[in-house]
């Protein structure tokens, strides 16, 4: 049998945005499992984030944009058995900055999938906690009302329910707050912040210190997107919350167990400032949970995992891979 016939048998993903932080950790582990992927990406921040798995013949890289329907129709076209939609302007800081762009990515860009979606593609779609917006009893479920106040929540919420409204057969995953390393290093995630701040400045000042949210490492998301392709026939056509019980924290628990960490830093509680998505509640997980996902890294190990890396890293390259 020829290679590239083995190829073409094996599972076929494409991985929308693949190149970003999320995509940077799921891409290799993806073909470390025997999918053939291929990567549709703007590039934007160069293809060095995929740099370790260019040796892989399973690895196609395609310079396109989700807005452009023609260049993303020809990329699905091309024997894609499932995709991972992760491609967006993500956080309310930089849909702010940009909202035209926000808006045309997020939700114009997901409408051409949708509108070119074969009946037997599997689709997963990377949505937020941040949907949930300001929630009165401080608890959430799969089936708490969606009250998005930043234009990242709006945008994520009408994506899911253009999703449900044409029974495109999407697994939606409301990820939680996430944190940790990846080959494209994020630096606006709360955790990832402060612990940078705490390595480089020595002090922060913390505002909603009470707040509740819920963590989650890059790796354990990058699993559940895998779990969502490899569980579809379970999951299709429903959304989950993707994060782990044990992961509730508020944000002055976060900077204790950062303290720990850096004894030197000194955090203060502030007045100042606010979260636009206003995220003060705890998140169940249960429902994926009883499918068999449950996170695996802690925020502690994160956190000495984040402390290790960012005491090294060169201001060159946060410069370079932290920009909106």
């Amino acid at each position: 049998m020829s290679a590239n016939s083995q190829t073409d048998k094996k599972t076929h993903v494409l991985v929308t945005g693949g190149a970003g932080f999320i995509g940077s950790m799921l891409v290799p582990m993806l073909l470390q499992r025997g999918y053939r992927v291929t990567v549709y990406d703007l590039f934007n921040f160069g293809s060095e984030t995929l740099f370790q798995c260019t040796f892989s013949h399973d690895l196609q890289l395609v310079k396109g944009d989700i807005r452009d329907e023609p260049s993303l129709r020809a990329a699905m076209e091309n024997n894609v058995d499932a995709i991972i939609h992760l491609a967006a302007i993500v956080g309310y800081p930089a849909c702010s900055k940009y909202p035209e762009l926000a808006q045309t990515t997020n939700v114009d860009g997901t409408r051409n999938i949708v509108n070119n979606l074969k009946p037997n593609q599997k689709l997963v779609f990377a949505s937020t906690g941040s949907c949930y917006g300001a929630i009165l009893d401080g608890f959430c479920t799969e089936e708490t009302p969606l009250n998005p106040l930043s234009l990242y929540g709006r945008s994520k919420a009408e994506c899911e329910q253009m999703l449900t409204e044409a029974n495109s057969g999407a697994v939606i995953l409301r990820l939680a707050t996430v944190f940790g390393i990846a080959q494209r290093l994020r630096l606006d995630l709360l955790i990832n912040d402060l612990v940078n701040k705490a390595l480089t400045e020595k002090k922060f000042d913390i505002y909603e210190a009470n707040f509740k949210r819920t963590f989650i490492h890059i790796r354990d998301v990058a699993r559940a997107f895998i779990f969502a392709i490899e569980n579809y026939a379970k999951m299709s056509g429903q959304v989950y919350n993707v994060g782990g019980d044990a992961l509730n924290y508020t944000k002055m628990d976060i900077c204790n167990i950062i303290q720990r960490f850096v004894p030197d830093c000194q955090i203060t509680p502030s007045t100042q400032g606010t979260d636009a998505d206003k995220r003060d509640y705890q998140v169940s997980y249960e429902k994926i949970k009883k499918l068999g996902f449950e996170p695996e890294i802690t925020v502690e190990d994160g956190i000495a995992e984040l402390k290790k890396v960012l005491l090294y890293v060169s201001p060159e390259y946060l410069k370079v891979t932290t920009n909106v």
